[in-house]
């Protein structure tokens, strides 16, 4: 083979391995808007993980963190122990507590092959000197029931996700 027809075909695999991945397709994601409204109790200010549990209820990541005191993360003990083990990052997806009776609205961003597979999303709740709610509230990621008010079981009074269009 001619050197100039090596040279370009070098050229040519080089320029796959460097280019064909940036036209990869990112795997589909979905977007909601989740309102959490807290129920009228006495004390501080909730803190509030949301996470994205998989179909087995192990945890995959955390999707919002209502709360940005690092201080007070290990109150919310089951959560806590995943992230830290993990080292998890969450500076970006942290928000100021909410006090009783009122309410946060926040957008969350999903993998599309999550909805109707099993994954749920978990919602802990923790207030400094009082209890920790492990389950305070819970959603399936089904498309037939994910639009539902799911009541809370703690500090949460209820959730309501919808379409973020």
């Amino acid at each position: 083979m001619s050197r100039i027809i090596k040279r370009a075909l070098s050229v040519i695999v080089l320029a796959q391995l460097f280019f064909l991945p940036s036209f990869a397709q990112a795997p589909a994601t979905v977007s909601y808007k989740c309102m959490i409204q807290m129920a009228n109790y006495t004390g501080e200010y909730a803190y509030v993980v949301v996470s994205l549990m998989n179909p087995d209820g192990d945890y995959v990541k955390t999707l919002y963190m209502q709360g940005d005191d690092p201080e007070w993360y290990p109150d919310l003990k089951d959560w806590w122990a995943f992230s830290h083990a993990e080292n998890e990052n969450i500076d970006a997806v942290t928000g100021a507590t909410v006090g009783n009776g009122e309410r946060n609205i926040i957008a969350l961003v999903l993998d599309a092959s999550q909805i109707d597979s099993g994954y749920k999303i978990r919602f802990e709740s923790a207030v400094e000197n009082q209890e920790y709610h492990k389950v305070d509230a819970e959603i399936e990621l089904n498309s037939a029931t994910i639009r539902n008010k799911v009541d809370g079981k703690g500090y949460i009074r209820y959730i309501r996700m919808m379409p973020n269009s």
